[in-house]
């Protein structure tokens, strides 16, 4: 029995031992959207507070995201709208003060992935995936304490009335496209 359990142990320690862990810094990423205003334009608007980690085997092709967005940090340049982008008709930060991606696969193509997971908005949960066009690593080049930054760029699309914000419709777009920026450091 003792053999079966430290089998179990050393199988458990060699699947993680490649995998490197990352802290995405919040100062050089960008969760941003853009979203039809009334079918005559785009309206942009981005997120100023994220947090979250990642950790990523290359070479087995293993990974996890976890990235939480302060929904009250949204920001499009114009106060009386972000105003109202906090409230309850759209994202209603004051009730649910994160939006929330948590990855449930990731599949390597070289220096592009694809990430599935779950995307809680409004305290509702739908899988989405996020193309990512772009992994780019290496040595900081100005912070020698960093012992690696990745960057990423991802993007993925959803409707925003399934996760239960219907206001303006269909006037205000339903389909809101989200791209994210993020570099993460080791």
């Amino acid at each position: 029995m003792k053999r079966i359990v430290l089998a179990a142990c050393l199988t458990g320690l060699a699947f993680g031992a490649n995998a490197e862990s990352y802290t995405v810094d919040p100062q050089h990423t960008y969760p941003n959207f853009t979203i039809s205003h009334l079918g005559f334009s785009t309206m942009h608007g981005m997120f100023t507070s994220t947090k979250g980690s990642l950790e990523m085997d290359r070479k087995a092709g293993t990974g996890k995201v976890e990235v939480t967005i302060d929904a009250a940090s949204v920001f499009t340049g114009f106060k009386k709208r972000d105003d109202h982008l906090r409230s309850p008709d759209f994202f209603n930060a004051v009730e649910f003060p994160e939006i929330k991606f948590k990855s449930t696969a990731v599949e390597f193509n070289g220096d592009t992935a694809k990430v599935t997971g779950d995307l809680t908005i409004l305290n509702t949960t739908k899988s989405v995936v996020l193309d990512v066009s772009s992994i780019n690593c290496g040595k900081h080049p100005f912070n020698p304490k960093i012992n690696e930054v990745c960057g990423f760029d991802a993007i993925t699309a959803f409707k925003r009335s399934e996760f239960g914000m219907q206001f303006g419709l269909p006037a205000v777009g339903d389909d809101v496209k989200l791209n994210l920026q993020l570099e993460a450091n080791r």
